[in-house]
């Protein structure tokens, strides 16, 4: 399929490839490709101070935190998480021999219902895993109150929040531990990647054994680790997308602006505005379809934006709870998540990317203004 006249719905942010070659150079002269070499340790740092938190632990891709959150935690039984997320939330989970119990969303945000949580825990809830959807920050004050109220752990799938602040404080701060997600198509990325963000060096250096098999010396285990550590190469294209990323979540900011503009007042149209207090980082601009005032469903324009070039996508469409492993829930009855069973299929999320033009935009405005 030709798809230069395609407008995707992301782009990756891509460093200079000079700059990247030079870095290339120095990994080549080295011949220290991972294993805590000097990229990955320069990363943690700039990434630690950069997004304003304490600890920070490099992975080779967002699942492996959510996965090693729960071991260093030693999460059992039930955990309370949305049904309205990429399915690596749930999964990890699953993987760590636990249930997934799904509770309602807020319209207003998309993440976790806090009006929901209370009835769903049981004396096996040991823990909740809400999600910071399209980078909206959860209504972290009363998760918490809940989790505190019942002794439960929470763990922050925050996969689309990086950067993202509340009066001046990152979000990465808030709950027991926080994940992020550098894949390509995040606003900031190091190909494949992520990081857990954690409180204290003790747990830090947890993460660190659990994250490379175990390993505490040269000849010492201390623990069933995996390996999950971030190479040198995709630690160095990190670091000069840092340079790039302001840049980037601006050139986003923009776009938002754009499509707030042109959007605002279609009847059967609904989109997010800004959080009052709250830094985004745009990393997504979904829009909710009401078809009887809009004179379309959600798939009828979708279907429609994709003849005429422009790739939207139907995230999250279809719900978590909806796929096989899990359906068999009693917390994945539809009657129980009526909120995000209507926005999975209401949503559209639009091309949002640093290297959208002034064309590109108006094209995907005219695909449902027109």
């Amino acid at each position: 399929m030709n798809t230069d006249n395609i407008i995707t719905v992301t782009s990756p942010l891509l460093p200079d490839l000079r700059d990247f070659n030079a870095m290339l150079e120095q990994i080549w002269a080295s011949k220290w490709v991972t294993n805590n070499g000097q990229f990955h340790r320069q990363l943690e740092k700039a990434l630690a101070e950069y997004l304003g938190v304490p600890f920070i632990s490099l992975f080779t891709n967002g699942t492996l935190p959510l996965l090693t959150a729960l071991q260093a935690l030693r999460i059992t039984g039930e955990v309370i998480t949305t049904p309205y997320s990429f399915v690596a939330t749930t999964h990890s989970i699953w993987w760590n021999g636990c249930k997934p119990v799904f509770v309602d969303i807020e319209e207003s945000t998309c993440g976790i219902d806090p009006d929901k949580i209370e009835a769903a825990i049981t004396p096996k809830t040991t823990a909740i895993m809400p999600v910071h959807c399209y980078g909206k920050p959860c209504d972290t004050a009363r998760i918490q109150a809940i989790a505190d109220k019942y002794g439960l752990k929470v763990i922050y799938d925050a996969a689309h929040a990086f950067g993202v602040k509340v009066n001046g404080d990152s979000v990465l701060n808030q709950g027991d531990m926080s994940t992020l997600s550098f894949h390509a198509t995040k606003v900031y990325n190091t190909l494949e990647g992520g990081a857990l963000v954690m409180k204290d060096a003790e747990t830090k250096q947890r993460i660190d054994y659990l994250k490379n098999f175990g390993f505490a010396g040269e000849t010492e285990v201390v623990a069933p680790g995996i390996n999950s550590k971030m190479d040198e190469v995709r630690a160095a294209y990190g670091l000069l997308n840092l340079r790039l990323v302001d840049a980037s979540i601006e050139a986003r900011h923009q776009v938002a602006i754009r499509y707030r503009e042109a959007l605002r007042g279609i009847s059967g149209i609904r989109f997010f505005d800004d959080m009052p207090g709250v830094r985004h980082n745009y990393s997504y601009f979904p829009i909710f379809v009401d078809a009887k005032a809009y004179g379309m469903t959600r798939d009828e324009l979708y279907f429609k934006m994709r003849e005429q070039g422009v790739w939207g996508r139907r995230y999250f469409y279809p719900l978590i709870s909806t796929f096989s492993t899990y359906r068999g829930l009693d917390s994945a009855n539809p009657e129980n998540l009526p909120v995000a069973t209507r926005i999975a299929d209401e949503v559209i999320c639009l091309p949002m990317h640093h290297a959208l033009s002034e064309g590109d935009v108006q094209k995907i405005i005219d695909c449902i203004v027109k």
